[in-house]
């Protein structure tokens, strides 16, 4: 059952994902800042920040990427109409933070928003989801792996290097996932290899 479990996901494990998202006594730790640059031109945050035109205007912002568009208590109210007028082009994405919502199904869509907005000179992305913890580290983990071909070990350690992160389960579930399928096409540089499961 184990050998099964790894092959579904290439040997690649959640549990080892979520050591390099931990401290050392194995607790996650909550984001210390709204927002964190976490990749060069690429923020990650809160939507505190996300509804402060003036501040994104300030932070040189020139995309937004919502990643939990949606009108309830666990999603962000903001649509192109909000920054109109700010010089801010917006992407939404309605995404529920939870363990069975396929947040995969938007990865190339999410960066194809992050290229376009890199590709504008100096060109700013503020991805985003309500606390800036699981759905939006979760894209642009994504992006790292799909556009500059690091393993989902990687990606997630360089996010976590510049922010506090936690996706869920099934998100990290489908990271590893989505590196199997990627190591299978050759599309990932200097892949580690299969993580075990443990």
């Amino acid at each position: 059952m184990k050998e099964e479990e790894d092959n579904n996901t290439g040997g690649f494990g959640r549990s080892q994902l979520n050591e390099l998202l931990s401290d050392g006594s194995g607790f996650y730790s909550l984001p210390t800042q709204h927002f964190n640059e976490v990749f060069p031109r690429i923020f990650i945050g809160n939507a505190f920040v996300a509804q402060n035109a003036m501040r994104l205007q300030k932070l040189g912002v020139t995309h937004v990427l919502n990643v939990a568009e949606g009108t309830s208590f666990m999603h962000v109210n903001t649509s192109a109409d909000f920054y109109a007028g700010t010089g801010v082009t917006y992407h939404g994405i309605q995404a529920n933070d939870t363990e069975q919502f396929d947040l995969s199904a938007f990865f190339e869509e999410g960066a194809d928003f992050i290229d376009k907005a890199l590709a504008h000179n100096n060109g700013k992305v503020y991805v985003h989801c309500r606390e800036g913890y699981s759905r939006s580290p979760t894209m642009v983990v994504a992006y790292l792996m799909l556009r500059h071909k690091m393993d989902a070990r990687l990606a997630v350690a360089t996010v976590r290097h510049k922010r506090e992160i936690g996706p869920n389960d099934g998100f990290l579930r489908q990271l590893c996932q989505l590196n199997e399928k990627l190591a299978k096409e050759g599309k990932l540089n200097g892949e580690v290899g299969k993580l075990k499961t443990k």
